[in-house]
């Protein structure tokens, strides 16, 4: 499909009409034609187009541009003899439409005799409108092809799924850096909808929201993105003074280019200069944050220098297509497009490996935490529980059916220590706790009090019984196991038996001092054996008997 570029260009002032311009000689037109350095900043600029162009093809019916907010828009179709046909546009007449971020209105009437085509732009507030602004014979038809729309279709489709991972990853992780990757790729996915002009195949949105969009986005994005490498990096990699340049600098990124973004009136002059001008800074202090990142051996920078890399420099070149240094087609923007999509794909792949390194790191503390929990509730020689660890759980313990409380002392162990030495006496200790460390069923729990000196706690119906057994197995695994002890080890035992809580047993503390009676009445009466109590407790006290009244 032919386009026509305007052949000749004139930056004039306010007060010169697009009818002035027309008439030869009225020394209103001085044209620049060939090389030319485009300005946004002047009252009003004029394009011109010779029907030279299209002498031997349809003539054009249509004016389109990138899309850009500008105050007034006339068209003037130039016959030759000096008649003119004139239309005139407002920015609410701009119609968006999906072949690039461009919008188009409607020629006058182009004949045989029309010799140019004059479009007269007031306060345009976009070098890329001028230079990309181009005439056509069919509406809907600008530089982009269907091909072109894929496959900005396509990045789109790149962006969704790093933004379900995020989400994904932040119900887990819950790390702030993953909602700020979310929150970046949510503005990417609306600057390449804006400013690729897609949005118009699914909505017809007003030129002038499109036209605020699409910089605004890109602005709140390149300020999310210095957040996000802020909290991105490893802890310690960065310094203070250069996480303070990197925050300050994505502030000063969402301010300026922000304000930009709007085109107010008053700003017409400068603001399109400033809002490229005012990316530099976030180039250069990113640019250098990654850098010192990498040469301490940041793995996430890496990550993200390769990501931002391509961006990067195609956000560079957009910029010096913006300021003006040079006019290329707006297909030059799908490398930038392109870029975007790489960038959030290789970005998805740095959060997931953060977040399997975060992962792993709070596995190995939880773990850490465990070990450290299991080291101070467990006794070291033995293995088995200490007294901190089941005085804090007894409660749980007797409600889960725990009733019976059996105190264990080894007898006359001292002599075996001074004997033998106490490294034997500590094989004998260890030999206990294998023979209390528990049993499959979960029914027998075992505690090393200190010294030689051990808890049972016991449930089920035959406690009782299992608790002298565990009694009776001691001195059999200590000859079986110590063969060079010349005499047996027994071990004393007082057994405690309390189906209920209440009243006037108080817990942990309670039971054992009974169960510590019981075992000292076991020594006194010879030692090598069990005394037991069965306590019953009750919620009140029980009724008064009444007197019996006897007949007079």
């Amino acid at each position: 499909m032919p386009r026509h570029a305007p052949n000749c260009v004139a930056f004039t002032g306010k007060d010169v009409s697009i009818e002035a311009m027309a008439m030869e000689g009225s020394g209103a037109a001085k044209w620049q034609c060939g090389s030319r350095r485009w300005r946004s900043d002047v009252a009003a600029v004029v394009l011109k187009y010779d029907a030279t162009s299209w002498e031997s093809a349809k003539p054009p019916r249509y004016f389109y541009s990138r899309i850009s907010r500008f105050g007034s828009i006339a068209i003037a179709a130039v016959d030759a003899g000096g008649e003119i046909r004139t239309a005139r546009y407002t920015e609410g007449d701009g119609e968006p439409f999906a072949s690039g971020p461009v919008f188009q209105l409607k020629l006058p009437e182009i004949t045989d005799k029309t010799e140019s085509v004059l479009v007269r732009i007031e306060r345009p507030h976009s070098v890329p409108m001028l230079s990309e602004a181009r005439l056509t014979v069919s509406a809907k038809h600008a530089d982009w092809t269907q091909m072109d729309v894929m496959l900005l279709a396509i990045v789109i489709g790149m962006l969704i799924l790093p933004f379900m991972f995020d989400v994904s990853f932040f119900i887990v992780l819950r790390e702030r850096f993953v909602l700020l990757h979310a929150a970046l790729v949510v503005t990417m996915m609306v600057y390449v909808l804006l400013a690729g002009g897609l949005i118009s195949v699914f909505v017809k949105l007003p030129m002038e929201v499109i036209a605020i969009g699409a910089p605004l986005s890109w602005a709140i994005g390149s300020a999310l993105a210095a957040f996000f490498l802020a909290d991105f990096l490893e802890p310690g990699i960065q310094s203070r003074a250069m996480k303070h340049a990197v925050i300050g600098t994505a502030a000063f990124t969402m301010l300026v280019p922000g304000i930009c973004s709007f085109q107010l009136a008053w700003m017409h002059p400068y603001d399109d200069q400033l809002y490229f001008y005012a990316f530099l800074p976030s180039i250069i202090v990113y640019t250098l944050a990654i850098i010192a990142a990498v040469r301490k051996g940041s793995r996430s920078a890496r990550f993200i220098a390769a990501a931002w890399a391509p961006i990067m420099l195609a956000a560079i070149e957009r910029l010096m297509r913006g300021l003006g240094l040079y006019a290329a087609p707006s297909t030059m923007d799908q490398a930038l497009y392109l870029a975007t999509g790489i960038e959030v794909i290789l970005m998805s792949l740095a959060v997931a490996d953060r977040f399997l390194a975060i992962k792993r790191e709070r596995d190995e503390a939880v773990a850490e935490a465990e070990l450290l929990e299991q080291l101070s509730e467990r006794d070291p020689l033995t293995g088995l529980l200490n007294r901190r660890a089941v005085a804090s759980r007894f409660e749980r313990l007797h409600a889960a059916g725990f009733h019976t409380f059996a105190l264990v002392d080894l007898d006359r162990f001292k002599d075996i220590n001074d004997r033998f030495g106490h490294r034997v006496g500590d094989e004998v200790l260890e030999t206990v706790g294998e023979v209390l460390a528990g049993d499959e069923e979960r029914t027998m729990i075992g505690v090393r009090m200190g010294g030689e000196e051990f808890v049972v706690l016991l449930r089920g119906r035959t406690a009782l019984q299992r608790a002298e057994a565990i009694r009776q197995t001691i001195p059999r695994r200590i000859s079986g196991e110590l063969p060079g002890l010349n005499r047996p080890v027994t071990a004393s035992m007082g057994v405690i038996v309390v189906p209920k809580m209440g009243g006037n047993v108080k817990g942990f503390a309670d039971l054992y001092t009974r169960a510590d009676a019981m075992m000292y009445q076991a020594k006194e009466s010879g030692r090598n054996r069990m005394c037991y109590e069965k306590l019953t407790v009750f919620d009140s006290a029980p009724p008064k008997s009444r007197p019996v009244r006897r007949a007079a």
